[in-house]
């Protein structure tokens, strides 16, 4: 990890052009912690492994997103899967069940295999809105305890790179009743928010403090996010830092 901040900063990759991939990593790697190549892009960029040598030299964390391990459970190849984590030295491994029908006991089953080979992040929620409405608080507690009683590191929740599904509502809020439920029922430091959005950075930042842990973060929004995070964003600056002691003049002179 190196941004040396408590909370994790996880950005997509959804298929930058090498150079560009390069020079944010570059720019930006000590404000970024894990970096997730989106979906299945890693099976179709010619330049993985470039793209992973230039993450291991900046000492940032990597993975694939869990729709290629589904793809990859889905389709009968998870041993190509696995090597691929090898041959790339990625450093976790995340297992999801959010569009293949994978039952939540099964999804658990393969964080512990998945365990003997990289730390596991787990992700809990479904692609599809509509499913993922029909999960209550207590069935997202009880799937992400049971993903970490399993032997994950860190479990996710599914927000999509829209911010519009999983544990976000239409609108793009965060769905207060499994917010709440989530953070009574687990610590926050084994949970990571997925985030895309200006609007949920926001209200996690808030919520739970700037020590919360976003992914699904733009290459475009990690500057943004870090200083949400510090208190150096109007939307934040009020909540996160102290104010002058003689506020009141400061007002009064305006």
């Amino acid at each position: 990890m190196s941004r040396g901040m408590p909370g994790t900063t996880m950005m997509i990759d959804p298929g930058l052009p090498t150079g560009a991939f390069t020079d944010v990593i570059q720019s930006h790697g000590q404000l970024i912690d894990l970096v997730k190549f989106g979906w299945g892009t890693a099976l179709v960029t010619k330049d993985i492994d470039r793209k992973a040598a230039v993450l291991r030299e900046a000492g940032v964390d990597f993975y694939f997103g869990g729709t290629l391990f589904e793809h990859s459970v889905w389709t009968d190849r998870l041993p190509d899967y696995l090597s691929l984590v090898e041959r790339t030295g990625a450093t976790h491994i995340e297992v999801s069940n959010g569009t293949i029908p994978l039952d939540q006991r099964s999804k658990a089953d393969y964080v512990r295999r998945m365990s003997a080979h990289r730390p596991v992040l787990s992700e809990v929620g479904y692609k599809d809105a509509d499913r993922s409405a029909l999960l209550t608080p207590a069935d997202w507690v009880e799937a992400l305890r049971e993903d970490l009683d399993a032997g994950a590191v860190m479990v996710i929740t599914e927000a999509r790179e829209s911010g519009r599904s999983g544990i976000a509502k239409a609108d793009g809020h965060m769905r207060e009743d499994v917010l709440g439920a989530v953070l009574d029922a687990l610590d926050p430091a084994t949970v990571m928010f997925e985030a895309p959005t200006k609007d949920l950075q926001v209200e996690l930042i808030r919520t739970v403090g700037p020590q919360v842990n976003l992914g699904n973060i733009a290459t475009h929004d990690v500057v943004g996010v870090e200083t949400l995070r510090r208190g150096l964003r109007g939307d934040t600056l009020l909540s996160l830092t102290t104010g002058m002691a003689n506020a009141r003049s400061l007002t009064h002179s305006t």
